[in-house]
């Protein structure tokens, strides 16, 4: 298994249970596909650099994950279609 940084911005309208949903939906995805979750971090309410889809503002979420190159096709794949996510990124530690 191999370790990755992903990180996403959450919509900033979202109400507070919201975004605890969306976290624990999206950790579950890393878990459910034979990844762990070894560090996590809510970085929270912050300026973005410029204006994504209306907003100026986003919640952002940080996680370093480990888990097969399967599991990140998977995260990949849920991640483009959750609304509630504004962008993301993965980076595979290493490169």
């Amino acid at each position: 298994m191999k370790k990755y940084e992903l990180m996403y911005i959450a919509n900033p309208q979202l109400d507070p249970e919201a975004l605890k949903t969306l976290i624990a939906d999206l950790n579950n995805v890393v878990t459910n596909n034979g990844g762990t979750i070894l560090a996590l971090k809510e970085i929270g309410l912050k300026d973005l650099a410029y204006e994504i889809n209306k907003h100026r503002k986003g919640y952002y979420v940080w996680m370093l994950v480990e888990t097969t190159p399967e599991g990140i096709a998977e995260y990949k794949r849920v991640i483009q279609i959750t609304e509630s996510v504004i962008r993301h990124i993965e980076i595979k530690e290493g490169e």
